[in-house]
C-alpha cells in the first residue's frame, strides 16, 4: 500500500542536475610558446571564432607525450582568455598539475567525455555510392546557404549548424563550419569541419580540389598531393581512427 508523506519545498530555489556544453581541449605539449604559435595560425583571423565557450582542460594526451613536464597553469589559462575561451574544469593531469588548476579555480573533472571518431574503415580509393553523413550531434540550426562565389581572403563560418555553398570556393577563400560543409562547385580554397570538434562532420564537393582540408582540427594541405581518384573530383572526406591517431579519409563519389 502506497503511503504520501507531507513534505515542505524551498520557496526560494531548487537544485537540479544539467548539463553543459564544453569545448574540450586535448594538450598534448607543455610548450606554450609553440602552443601560442599555433593558436595565432588556427584562430588568429578568426577573433569571433569562440565566444566566451565553457571550456575543459583534457591532460591525458600530455601525460603520453611528455610525462614529466612541468605546466605553467596560470599562462596557459591566460592564453586561452585571450582567444575567448573560458577554462572550468580540468582532467587528466598529475598530482601537481590539477593543484595547480585547483588553485586558479579550475574543478577537477575525470568524469568529463571527450567527444572521438567513431571507428571506419581505411582510405577507399574504389568509387562507391555515396553514404549517408553521419549524424551530427552539435548542429541544431538549419544550414548555411551561401549562393555566390567565395574570392580569396573572403571567409564563411556557419557557427553550430552545417554550411552549403552552392557556387566555387575560389583559392584563397575559406570555409568553416561546426557541422558538415557541402560545395556543389569546385572547391579549391580551405574547408574546415567539426570546427569546434565535431569528428562525425564530413566535407562533400563536386570538385575536391582544395588547398586544405580540416575535420575536428585533423588537416591535410595541397602540400601532400590528393589521390588520382579523388583529386578534381567528386569526393567526400571523413575522420577515422588509426593505430597511429586519427586521419582523414577521402571517399569517391558516384554523382
Amino acid at each position: 500500500m502506497s503511503v504520501a508523506l507531507a513534505a515542505n519545498a524551498p520557496a526560494t530555489f531548487e537544485i537540479k542536475s544539467a548539463n553543459l556544453p564544453l569545448v574540450a581541449l586535448l594538450l598534448k605539449s607543455a610548450d606554450l610558446a609553440r602552443l601560442s604559435t599555433e593558436f595565432a595560425q588556427r584562430f588568429g583571423d578568426m577573433p569571433d571564432f569562440f565566444d566566451h565557450d565553457a571550456l575543459v582542460i583534457d591532460l591525458f594526451p600530455l601525460q603520453v607525450a611528455e610525462p614529466d613536464a612541468g605546466l605553467d597553469f596560470a599562462a596557459l589559462v591566460h592564453l586561452l582568455r585571450q582567444y575567448r575561451l573560458t577554462p572550468l574544469a580540468v582532467r587528466g593531469g598529475n598530482e601537481a598539475q590539477m593543484a595547480q588548476a585547483k588553485a586558479l579555480g579550475l574543478v577537477p573533472a575525470p568524469d568529463a567525455t571527450v567527444q572521438r571518431a567513431a571507428p571506419a574503415p581505411a582510405i577507399s580509393t574504389a568509387a562507391a555510392p555515396a553514404p549517408e553523413p553521419a549524424a551530427s550531434p552539435q548542429p541544431v540550426a538549419g544550414a548555411l546557404v551561401i549562393d555566390k562565389p567565395l574570392r580569396s581572403g573572403q571567409q564563411v563560418y556557419a557557427r553550430g549548424r552545417d554550411l552549403v555553398v552552392m557556387a566555387m570556393v575560389n583559392p584563397g577563400a575559406e570555409v568553416i563550419a561546426d557541422g558538415h560543409i557541402h560545395v556543389y562547385a569546385p572547391l579549391r580554397g580551405k574547408a574546415i569541419a567539426g570546427a569546434r570538434g565535431n569528428a562525425d562532420a564530413r566535407i562533400f564537393a563536386l570538385n575536391m580540389a582544395p588547398e586544405l582540408i580540416s575535420i575536428a582540427g585533423i588537416y591535410r594541405t595541397s602540400e601532400v598531393a590528393l589521390p588520382d581518384a579523388v583529386l578534381g573530383k567528386a569526393a567526400q572526406v571523413r575522420l577515422a581512427p588509426g593505430p597511429d591517431g586519427d586521419k582523414l579519409v577521402i571517399d569517391p563519389l558516384s554523382v
